[in-house]
């Protein structure tokens, strides 16, 4: 069953439509107009068929809600309750007749975004583009010659410490051993938290000793928490069994990993997070996953996002980048040029040339100056990560990153497009201000004209 046609309701046809009552010229409607809702609707028809229960909901629904929530940076509860507020947000979505109830619970957000998949925010980010195009944002040639870079997308996780690692895992393994009802000589909910806090006053007295000696007691307390719920697992059944043994291999991942251990785990909730260090001072690590964007030259429209889960070497991941380039761009082949930084030195792609910043031989001067543009790729990294929700991920999993990362380059492209909307309408005005002031202060000939 698919999704169920939109249709007037009872006393809806007694009611002004939406396009009466707002203003078209609005960027938001005009950018409704640029985008290619049909193969939107067409890519995710599989996602929306549903064999039973009631029909899915429109797939220019969902497709709108998620584009406005990573162009203002809104999370699920708040672009659902804009939308009811908003007649453009629901507008743009397809509405026809101005609604006043949710159109989903923002709970039901998470559901859709794995129903669609990473194959579908890819077509979200492939429209953005092709809007672009139309509405004059960027030219066809525009996407032969791209920038490419690396940076880290943070994960909504608290620094991880030893002893928040050690208390958190206490906590897990007490809470799982009363729900299916194990008998724990004891949990320590009163010496532990009193340790952990005690550790950070050590840290910041830098009185390291008796932090590493506290430390150390706690350890001590969780691994035999840890090692009591192990001997008590047999007596599970076989559901409880793999939820609860998942959190005893991760618990014994925390007890043995030291401080300059590699593959840590860093978050309990989140293995999947890596420590990646950039060289930067004001954040010398940074915990997520490595994400490789890449620009047009000129404009800095995103044509290319995707994460690099493991952290790999930025030069491994430039051909993957350029490949979906292609694909997304619609022309089925990597760009012909690529302007990269030394992080990608050494690197070699079929058909393109890679120009490198700081490269001196064979070097133009048209050649040295898009060498030099290859800054602009980080303001649009900055401005992905504070105006968009690239600087905080708080989807779950490897397939929340991959699916995070790319809707924030569609959030930024949609961004770009209302801009240069607002620069176009406001230029009209001032156009046609400066047009009727001229004709009201011309002179004007009272001589009676002959016939």
């Amino acid at each position: 069953m698919g999704p169920k046609p939109s249709q007037p309701q009872t006393g809806e046809l007694f009611r002004p439509r939406l396009d009466e009552q707002i203003n078209m010229k609005h960027p938001l409607v005009r950018l409704a107009v640029l985008i290619d809702w049909a193969e939107i609707e067409r890519a995710f028809a599989v996602s929306f068929t549903s064999g039973r229960g009631r029909p899915a909901l429109p797939p220019r629904l969902v497709a709108g809600l998620l584009y406005l929530q990573h162009t203002f940076d809104a999370s699920d509860e708040a672009v659902v309750n804009t939308w009811v507020e908003n007649p453009y947000w629901q507008y743009f979505c397809g509405e026809t007749y101005l609604q006043t109830e949710l159109p989903i619970d923002p709970s039901s957000l998470t559901r859709w975004r794995k129903r669609v998949g990473e194959e579908g925010v890819e077509t979200l980010l492939a429209a953005s583009i092709d809007a672009a195009r139309r509405g004059g944002v960027i030219r066809k040639a525009s996407v032969q010659q791209v920038i490419v870079d690396t940076t880290v997308m943070p994960k909504a996780i608290a620094h991880p410490t030893d002893s928040r690692l050690l208390d958190k895992s206490r906590q897990h393994l007490v809470k799982a051993a009363e729900d299916n009802g194990l008998q724990l000589r004891q949990n320590y909910n009163r010496v532990a938290p009193r340790l952990a806090a005690q550790i950070g006053r050590y840290a910041h007295a830098k009185q390291f000793k008796r932090m590493k000696k506290a430390v150390r007691a706690l350890r001590t307390r969780v691994g035999r928490v840890h090692r009591e719920v192990q001997r008590q697992l047999h007596t599970l059944p076989e559901a409880a069994k793999a939820k609860v043994q998942d959190l005893l291999s991760r618990t014994a991942r925390i007890l043995s990993q030291r401080t300059k251990d590699k593959n840590k785990l860093y978050a309990l909730h989140a293995p999947e997070v890596e420590c990646i260090g950039k060289g930067k001072a004001r954040t010398p690590y940074e915990f997520g996953v490595k994400v490789s964007i890449a620009t047009t030259l000129k404009e800095g429209l995103v044509v290319g996002m995707r994460s690099m889960p493991g952290n790999p070497y930025d030069g491994h991941t430039l051909a993957e980048t350029l490949e979906q380039v292609g694909i997304l761009t619609g022309t089925d082949r990597p760009p012909a040029t690529a302007i990269v930084d030394k992080g990608y030195r050494g690197v070699k792609v079929e058909g393109v040339r890679i120009l490198m910043s700081g490269q001196k031989r064979g070097i133009t001067r048209t050649l040295k100056a898009m060498i030099k543009r290859r800054n602009a790729i980080e303001p649009a990294i900055g401005h992905m990560k504070m105006d968009g929700r690239l600087g905080r991920n708080p989807l779950k999993g490897a397939l929340g990153d991959a699916l995070h990362a790319v809707m924030c380059g569609a959030g930024h492209n949609l961004r770009l497009i209302l801009a240069a909307l607002r620069l176009l309408c406001a230029r009209f005005g001032l156009t046609m201000q400066a047009l009727i002031s001229a004709l009201l202060a011309a002179p004007v000939d009272h001589r009676p004209v002959c016939g």
